[in-house]
Order: structure tokens, then C-alpha cells, then sequence
């Protein structure tokens, strides 16, 4: 194999690697984004909700300014399958230091423990009220990235309640049939009741 074969395989392999990688990291557009994850709010706050999803940099910023209480969180394209999330605005302060603590590279665990002892300390707010979260996630080959459709989706529900406990609301601390209330996290900044229909009820 003479040197200029050598020289244009190696920029070949070059080009393709190049390829692969920004496959891998190709962000939807604002339009697709804000489309798929507004599917987590329930039907009547979807249109209004403010929209959190990522620029072309990849970085995490405001796609749509909204103007009632639901803040969804667009899926992240760096990971395989689909997940996107809604939640009360109430809850922001404790999202967005969740994602700042990831981001610095700690564990779920030291994510709780900073939390709980900010939260106790006044420094993270939490909310007052229940507040609300839906996730909906689907297989990677159910969301179309082109346009925003996911298919056969699944749709989870949490309600944030700080510091409830199992005697506070009379729910049990695991389910004992699919879909059954119960709390997680009792007694702590994040205490919620957790709700997870069959795996069957499927979203279109």
C-alpha cells in the first residue's frame, strides 16, 4: 500500500469517525424539543408551559418562555431513548440544583445529602404545597427525532410533599399492587408520592 492510499484511508476513517460522533450528539431542533417534551404535561398545560431544552452547543437553556405554572424539561439527546419531564414551577429550585450537583459530577446519594441539608438549612427552597412531576420516556426507536413523535410512551407521576411521611398521609412505604400510592422518602426534603401505572398504559 503505497503512501497515498494510506493517507486517504486515514482521512476516510477520520470522516467517518467524525460522522458517528455528531450523530451521536445531532440536538433536535427548538421546534422538535419543545414539541416532545411539553407530551409530559397534561393536555391542558401543555401550550402554555415553559420549555427547557438544549441549543446547538448543548447547552441547557429556555426554549419557550411560558405563562402558567408547568416547566418541562426537554429530552437529553446525549443519552440513548427518550425521557422528558413536567413539573410545577415550585419545584425548580430543587431541579435545577439537582442538575447543577449531576453536572458537577456527584453521586445520587451526595445529590440527596446536599439537598436535604440545604433544604433544612433555608438555602434550597422547597415548595409549600404538593407539586406535581410527570415523566414520560419511551425506547429510543419510538422517538422520532426529526419531528418530535413518540410512540407508545409511558407516563409515571410524583407529587412532591416535603417532609410527609406514611402516618402524615396514610399512603404505604412500597405498592403493593401496579399503579398503588405510596411514599418515597419520608420525612425528608424529598418525600413524594409515587404513581406508576402498568407498563401496558401506554401513551400514543
Amino acid at each position: 500500500m503505497n503512501i497515498m492510499m494510506k493517507k486517504t484511508l486515514f482521512t476516510a476513517a477520520l470522516a467517518l469517525a467524525g460522522l458517528s460522533t455528531q450523530a451521536q450528539t445531532t440536538i433536535p431542533t427548538s421546534e422538535v424539543q419543545i414539541k416532545a417534551a411539553v407530551l409530559a404535561a397534561p393536555t391542558e398545560k401543555q401550550e402554555n408551559a415553559t420549555v427547557l431544552g438544549y441549543n446547538p452547543k448543548g447547552d441547557l437553556v429556555v426554549l419557550r418562555k411560558g405563562t402558567n405554572e408547568m416547566i418541562c424539561l426537554a429530552d437529553d439527546p446525549n443519552k440513548d431513548g427518550f425521557s422528558a419531564a413536567c413539573y410545577h414551577r415550585d419545584l425548580n429550585p430543587y431541579m435545577a440544583r439537582g442538575r447543577k450537583l449531576k453536572s458537577d459530577g456527584k453521586t445520587t446519594e451526595e445529590i440527596f445529602d446536599t439537598r436535604e441539608k440545604e433544604a433544612k438549612g433555608g438555602k434550597l427552597l422547597m415548595p409549600k404545597q404538593p407539586s406535581a412531576l410527570y415523566v414520560f420516556s419511551a425506547p429510543e426507536e419510538n422517538y422520532n427525532r426529526e419531528n418530535g413523535e413518540v410512540k407508545n410512551g409511558y407516563l409515571r407521576y410524583v407529587v412532591y410533599i416535603p417532609y410527609a411521611t406514611a402516618e402524615s398521609t396514610g399512603l404505604p412505604l412500597k405498592p403493593e399492587s401496579a399503579g398503588m400510592p405510596w411514599i418515597m422518602h419520608p420525612g425528608t426534603h424529598g418525600a413524594h408520592i409515587m404513581i406508576s401505572p402498568p407498563m401496558d398504559k401506554a401513551k400514543e
